[in-house]
């Protein structure tokens, strides 16, 4: 009994791990496309001052 027990624990263990690291990678994947939003902002940023540089001369 206790092994099975004891089996019973670890496969919740693993299973929580596993979980836990899963939501560290969605995490990531979500700061990634944040990042990349942002980057993208101040490109477009660069331009309109760009245009707006050209249309003042």
């Amino acid at each position: 009994m206790t092994k099975v027990l004891a089996a019973l624990i670890a496969a919740v263990f693993a299973a929580g791990t596993a979980f836990a690291a899963d939501a560290k990678k969605e995490e990531k994947k979500v700061e990634a496309k944040k990042e990349e939003k942002k980057v993208e902002a101040k490109k477009e940023e660069k331009k309109e001052e760009k245009k707006e540089g050209a249309a003042k001369k």
